[in-house]
């Protein structure tokens, strides 16, 4: 696809040059009145929003006439206009403006090509990229590393030029997950923050509201335009009692994944709150928010304690925590009888660790019952390999807790039974376990210690140690365990669970050993139990920050060159999608109707398709591969309804586009939950589709969606689900009188029978001018060339 840029005239370049200099304008005077504190030692000259919250959360709160609860403050706090903006939960567009955006390395690419193709001179918001995803486990984490960078050398020069040119700062390989990096740096009590990936919720343990988006959002921020979410319900967890023993903070969020399900946060946000906060450190409250991705939420948040003020301190920020400790009451706790769409209450004192999966994280075990249940469904008993680590439990206390179970194994002369991985989440992480002894614990107990990156959490390991398709079981403290998504073998039964049961359960070597009741014999034949884990919350000696790994953006990128070769195979420069031709959808083919569960995983791949996240065309060819086909229940085999020859998905989306067909694809419940990719929306518009029909979505697939120009509708019976066949021709109508809460008319036709039924849609006025121009991003640059 080749770009966008040549078609910005001379007055679009103007009127977007004119955006920029606006919003650095409204960045700059909306923080010139609070203290002059910075808001990260990289933004030295942009400083905390407190007292411009503050003042909007006094608009708002005379309109509301309620309490509000800690993260309707942080969102209304944060709103374009809080004087007019409509605020009713869970159904206004709230049009609201970001302190910040993160990106990663797999979904920059992406969201960079996108805004070199909107014209724009340099982003208008405090703006980073990470590069977490491209380093692949093999061997220990420097030559992995190593070998990463020299794979990978194209698409890291293509983003550090790309940051130096337009204003965004780069964090090179090695330095560490996307997700510690903002805990470490840039998370603050009330940030307002959006991330291309979905862990973003993360930055939720130091009390702000981090939300994973598509890349189309990111540029949205970074080029002057408000950011549109919907007002979000608010589910309050009640915490009470205090965590102790072998219980742990990740605990809290399987128990409630439990509760909840994978879907039951959608459109929620999720709000810790009670006395069992205290007990939590900050990095654990991260570990909470992290994994409230996995239940759908829109992001999860805590209230500033003094927890998080001890970790801004121990990562050199007091005077922020001096600053969020004026605004604590106003700002960054709910106000007393604030209202909750939901409660879940928990008691942590009796609040049994747990075990999740396999396939799903949801299906929770509690660790006493693990064993049996695992015999019940026939999972493999045996474990093969213990991973921990990753965005979601690679703190300092995590690494300490379970180098204190190592130890106690290894004074009994036992280690790990199985081989047992490491992921630092940082290089500030890595630096201080190797200072303080406890790599060398990991590496005395048979531990690999890996590259600072994301790994086989993504996907990205290298696995030998079996075949695909064979039968095992690992163990992880990892956020996500879809079929396939550590190792590529759809046999692979993952469990989640905390790093400390992982380490204890690396020992056993058995899904049936429980740490808190059953013995190990050491080698001196003697029976024992495992100690309880400990470990320091922050490190007695501070942290070693490692080796310095950030590149800072010029103050004046223009003369910086950004180079895309034509014949690449890892980038490409963009086309514009085409713009809608006014007409109805008619006739038109299903590609595929899907069968059961469609991450973002199944519609496309990562693992080794992540080298394609700059490549449009070439990452199409793994469109639909993991999805299950219900004609046939297998994986990217379908039928060619032109020619009745059975092919890949992505083969036959291309004979379709080649012949002018236009296609829809129909889903069942939750369609697109899991990651935050956006090219899973992209490549079935790249290949000619037109509409995703399904029974429900989740949060960000369905508005990346919107974004690149199609249509996700849902079946207002999904009954009507059984209607569709995969010979069916599917017909969209009235789409010139397309209107917010009014439905679409669709026809089914199958083998002469019509079906009439209705699809509902989430569109707004805004989105469906999307849709009309073919894309948000076409949509941008008409605004830009001053047209309607």
């Amino acid at each position: 696809m080749v770009h966008y840029a040549r078609l910005m005239n001379v007055q679009a370049k103007r009127a977007a040059l004119y955006a920029v200099e606006s919003q650095q304008r409204y960045f700059h005077a909306s923080c010139a009145s609070a203290a002059k504190v910075a808001l990260s030692r990289f933004d030295q000259d942009v400083y905390l929003p407190y007292e411009k919250l503050q003042k909007n959360l006094e608009v708002v709160k005379k309109r509301l006439n309620r309490p509000l609860t800690l993260s309707e403050k942080i969102l209304y706090g944060h709103l374009d206009d809080p004087a007019n903006q409509d605020i009713q939960r869970g159904t206004s567009y709230l049009r609201l403006r970001p302190d910040r955006v993160a990106m990663q390395d797999a979904t920059a690419q992406m969201a960079m090509l996108q805004f070199i193709s909107s014209g724009l001179p340099r982003v208008a918001v405090p703006s980073t990229i990470h590069c977490d995803h491209l380093i692949e486990a093999q061997v220990g984490g420097e030559k992995d590393l190593a070998r990463a960078k020299d794979l990978n050398a194209e698409v890291y020069k293509f983003l550090s030029t790309a940051g130096a040119k337009y204003g965004v700062g780069f964090w090179k390989p090695g330095s560490g997950i996307i997700h510690q990096i903002i805990l470490e740096n840039y998370a603050f009590p009330g940030l307002l923050m959006i991330g291309t990936d979905s862990h973003t919720p993360n930055g939720g343990g130091l009390g702000g509201l981090c939300i994973g988006v598509g890349g189309a959002d990111a540029v949205d921020v970074m080029a002057n335009i408000p950011w549109e979410l919907k007002c979000p319900n608010v589910i309050g967890v009640h915490l009470t009692g205090k965590i102790s023993g072998w219980t742990s903070p990740k605990d809290v969020i399987l128990k409630v994944a439990d509760i909840l399900t994978v879907k039951g946060g959608t459109g929620a946000i999720v709000e810790y709150y009670g006395k069992g906060v205290d007990s939590i450190s900050c990095t654990g409250m991260a570990t909470i928010c992290n994994m409230g991705a996995e239940i759908g939420a829109t992001t999860s948040t805590f209230p500033f304690n003094q927890r998080m003020a001890d970790y801004l301190a121990s990562t050199g920020r007091a005077a922020i925590a001096g600053e969020a400790k004026k605004f604590q009451q106003s700002v960054l706790t709910a106000d007393s009888g604030a209202k909750y769409d939901q409660v879940i209450e928990i008691n942590l004192d009796t609040l049994e660790p747990h075990v999740n999966g396999p396939f799903t994280p949801d299906l929770a075990h509690p660790i006493s019952k693990l064993g049996a249940n695992s015999k019940k469904n026939g999972y493999p008993m045996d474990i093969r390999v213990g991973l921990i680590g990753s965005c979601t439990n690679s703190s300092y206390e995590d690494m300490g807790r379970c180098a204190s179970i190592a130890k106690n194994a290894m004074k009994h002369g036992l280690k790990s039974k199985i081989p047992f991985n490491v992921t630092p989440g940082s290089e500030q992480i890595r630096a201080t376990i190797e200072r303080d002894g406890i790599a060398k614990t990991f590496k005395e107990f048979g531990g690999t210690v890996l590259a600072n990156a994301c790994g086989p959490c993504i996907g990205q390991w290298d696995r030998k140690d079996v075949k695909k398709g064979e039968k095992n079981t690992i163990v992880t403290s990892y956020n996500r365990n879809f079929t396939g998504r550590n190792d590529a073998n759809p046999a692979t039964h993952c469990f989640v669970t905390s790093p400390e049961l992982v380490t204890a359960l690396s020992i056993a070597g058995r899904l049936d050993f429980n740490p808190l009741t059953d013995e190990l014999t050491g080698k001196d034949g003697k029976k024992f139990k495992l100690e309880a884990p400990f470990g320091d919350e922050l490190p007695q000696k501070g942290f070693d920050p490692g080796m310095d790994t950030y590149e800072a953006p010029p103050s004046d990128g223009s003369k910086v060159k950004v180079d895309v070769d034509p014949k690449s195979q890892r980038l490409q420069l963009l086309e514009p999608f085409d713009v809608w031709d006014g007409k109805d959808l008619t006739e038109m083919t299903v590609l595929i109707k899907v069968k059961g569960k469609c991450t973002t995983d199944h519609i496309s791949a990562a693992g080794p398709w992540l080298k394609y996240r700059g490549h449009l065309d070439n990452i199409s060819n793994n469109m639909f591969i993991g999805a299950t086909n219900i004609e046939n229940n297998e994986m990217n085999k379908i039928k060619n309804q032109v020619t009745g020859e059975w092919a890949g998905v992505p083969d036959v989306a291309r004979f379709y586009k080649a012949k002018g067909i236009r296609w829809v694809a129909v889903g069942d419940e939750n369609y697109g939950e899991g990651s935050s990719r956006e090219h899973a929306a992209l490549e079935p518009r790249h290949l000619g589709g037109r509409a995703i029909i399904t029974k429900s979505f989740a949060r960000i697939h369905e508005t990346n969606l919107k974004k690149q120009g199609l249509l996700p509708l849902t079946f207002a019976n999904p009954a009507d689900y059984d209607k569709v066949q995969p010979h069916s021709k599917i017909s969209l109508l009235g789409l010139d009188k397309m209107a917010p809460g009014k439905q679409v008319d669709c026809e089914i036709k199958t083998d002469g029978k019509v079906d009439k039924i209705k699809l509902n849609h989430s569109f707004n006025e805004q989105q469906i001018a999307w849709f009309k121009a073919g894309s948000a991003l076409n949509r941008m640059k008409q605004i830009a060339a001053g047209k309607n």
